[in-house]
């Protein structure tokens, strides 16, 4: 992860600049964690925000840099497990999401951008997604921010 980068809207502009990625997730719970999150996001910033939330009722207006997309998922609009016949289960449909959206879409170029990753949802999700992300797409644990009191990255 690269620190000290300025974030200037000159900086930004220059083709040699280092590229902010990143990738959040929140859900109910942590609306206003998230939006603190976004205030301090340099205005480079790229990448994708996910929110999970039990139904539309609990959409609100969340402002993202520019260059960052936010995805709404609503527990009551999806299944549980293919197949399955269940309701979606708390932080099944952030995991679903994410881990699609990273095989994808993160990038993993660490010359043309640096990722940081902030998982902000409970512990559920957010432990299916820290696995993936380090077992499955190697991104070093240091690059993975989540509250301390789940505990997830602590013995890795």
């Amino acid at each position: 992860m690269t620190e000290n980068i300025s974030h200037s809207a000159r900086a930004c502009r220059t083709s040699k600049h280092v590229r902010a990625q990143h990738l959040v997730t929140a859900d109910e719970t942590s609306l206003s964690d998230l939006e603190m999150l976004l205030t301090t996001l340099p205005l480079c910033s790229t990448g994708r925000v996910f929110v999970e939330v039990p139904d539309e009722s609990h959409i609100v207006d969340i402002r993202v840099p520019a260059r960052m997309t936010i995805t709404w998922l609503a527990r009551s609009q999806r299944s549980g497990e293919p197949g399955s016949g269940r309701s979606c289960r708390p932080g099944y449909a952030l995991s679903r999401a994410v881990e699609a959206w990273t095989d994808e879409m993160l990038c993993t170029d660490e010359d043309a951008c640096t990722t940081t990753v902030t998982l902000l949802g409970g512990y559920l999700g957010t432990a299916d997604i820290v696995d993936h992300l380090v077992e499955v797409r190697g991104i070093p644990a240091d690059h993975i921010r989540t509250p301390e009191r789940f505990g997830l990255l602590s013995s890795r």
